[in-house]
């Protein structure tokens, strides 16, 4: 049909480029030994890792990983920002293994799904590492493997050779491991320098407060980084706050920060700006004019908003330095990614509907992890469904909202049915439903509909508590609600749109319950 040519979005595919031969570790590293890599901040000093440096680490680890894993076998990676976190992604990368990104916050329960699902051999960790992990799986400290020994060659893979496994929420049921494959870098590159105004631009340096564990530090920021040879800043804030914010920046010189938009509500709340930034990117969620236009006065510069998920990532953005934004929008097509907004019998409109991404994007997964079914339901045909709505406006894309439940709080987004199921383990509770309740600065926070069994007792706090010991610090319900009853189905399940309504009222209403 010719008006499906006319559609935003559908420009021709451009072509990847992608060889033979691809690894991603090889791709990362390809710089002179005396170029800078990362600057290390974590342990107040700074210090400044060459590639040289980063790759006698790789290579170390990769020595001693080669004698205990085989090419496909998958490997835990459970560190923070930090050079060895670098490293032992790469040296699993060069020897055709699997990393699992594994995040700090996590606790017990969350842990065990997410090593348990992923059939991990070990855990490379640090001491505090150990200590999360417990008896779950084996850890490997990583600064205590020798650096000594000759270099390991490059693994021969393909782009699509499975390279990480990152867990995101769903739903329903556990988190699901979006499986990657060599190709995943290549497919960031093009999304990663158009937000950043065309990074890798004399003195740029990238920095983000988002945790290397989620695609957004890992594919957004960190790898990019180092492929484009543009220095990246390792940091960790036990909490972020402007003060620190702004401390950080100026010790590293940082010149491109991704910011979820959580922090940059806190900063414009704070009435933080930032000096010497070249560039400053965003995704997760619109800004919307108000946030766009603190941003040019405090930082100088256009906020470039960005689109993706973690089963194919980057495939929207804006580019302050080529076209002003649209405010609401979140960008325009990525070149090599083609998106369409369909309608319900999965053609291309230009009216509301499904976001859609066409099979062939290199960010794209190769499939759920253990999950053909769940893999099948994720495509309409030719198109990866996001499960996001949204419309175009011209050549830009509109989010218009999320058509499942995910809650999306201080940039993590997560899913309603681990924190249920995790709740439902407690003594005292009958039935749950979780959902997020609209929130000024998290956009949203958790909240919990509680049954409790006849004759039992929790309060509110004991419940937050219990989630926060087994699942991950930001994923406890900030507000519990006891009830007497849930809208259910005639088969038994929670209604979750009827919960999300009465949440969002509540959030219009003058604040009456307690909040932790």
């Amino acid at each position: 049909m010719t008006e499906v040519v006319q559609t935003p979005g559908l420009t021709p595919q451009s072509e990847w480029c992608l060889p033979a031969q691809i690894n991603l570790a090889q791709q990362a590293m390809a710089h002179a030994a005396d170029k800078l890599a990362i600057i290390d901040l974590t342990g107040g000093e700074r210090r400044d890792i060459t590639h040289g440096e980063l790759a006698t680490m790789v290579d170390g680890l990769a020595r001693y990983l080669m004698t205990r894993i085989k090419a496909g076998d998958r490997v835990g990676v459970l560190l923070s920002q930090s050079p060895w976190c670098a490293a032992a992604h790469l040296a699993l990368w060069k020897l055709g293994a699997i990393s699992v990104p594994l995040f700090k916050l996590f606790k017990r329960d969350a842990l065990a799904s997410r090593a348990g699902d992923a059939g991990v051999s070990f855990v490379l960790t640090d001491p505090e590492g150990v200590d999360l992990l417990g008896d779950l799986a084996e850890a490997v400290l990583v600064d205590q493997v020798s650096r000594e020994g000759a270099s390991i060659a490059f693994a021969e893979t393909s782009a699509e050779t499975p390279a990480v496994l990152i867990y995101t929420s769903g739903t329903t049921g556990s988190p699901k491991g979006a499986l990657h494959g060599h190709r995943v870098l290549t497919g960031h590159l093009p999304g990663v320098a158009i937000s950043h105004d065309h990074l890798g631009q004399p003195g740029d340096c990238l920095w983000t407060p988002a945790d290397w564990a989620w695609i957004g530090g890992l594919f957004d920021v960190l790898m990019p980084g180092l492929a484009l040879g543009v220095p990246v800043v390792a940091a960790r804030l036990d909490k972020f706050t402007p003060e620190a914010c702004a401390d950080l920046v100026r010790r590293g010189d940082v010149r491109n920060v991704f910011f979820p938009p959580t922090a940059l509500r806190m900063l414009k709340a704070a009435g933080q700006g930032l000096d010497g930034l070249r560039s400053v990117a965003s995704g997760g969620e619109p800004l919307g004019a108000e946030m766009l236009a603190w941003g040019q006065s405090s930082f100088g510069v256009t906020i470039n908003e960005f689109y993706g998920q973690t089963e194919c990532n980057m495939v929207a953005s804006s580019c302050g330095v080529d076209y002003a934004p649209s405010p609401g929008c979140i960008g325009k097509p990525v070149p090599g990614h083609q998106l369409a907004v369909l309608d319900s019998d999965g053609h291309p409109t230009t009216g509301e509907g499904d976001v859609g991404v066409r099979r062939g994007s290199a960010s794209m997964m190769l499939k759920y992890w253990n999950r053909p079914e769940e893999t099948a339901a994720k495509f309409c045909g030719d198109w990866l469904i996001t499960g996001d709505r949204g419309i175009w406006e011209g050549d830009f894309l509109r989010f218009v909202g999320r058509e499942d439940d995910v809650i999306t709080s201080a940039g993590y987004r997560i899913g309603p049915a681990e924190i249920e199921d995790c709740l439902m383990t407690h003594p005292a509770v009958a039935t749950v439903g979780v959902v997020g309740k609209p929130d000024p600065l998290r956009t949203e926070i958790v909240k919990a509909y509680v049954v409790l069994k006849p004759e039992a007792m929790a309060t509110e706090r004991d419940l937050q508590i219990y989630v926060k010991d087994r699942l991950a610090q930001y994923s406890y319900p900030r507000e519990i609600a006891f009830v007497e009853s849930l809208p259910m189905t005639v088969t038994g399940k929670v209604i979750r749109k009827e919960l999300k309504a009465r949440a969002a009222q509540e959030s219009a209403e003058p604040k009456q319950e307690s909040s932790s």
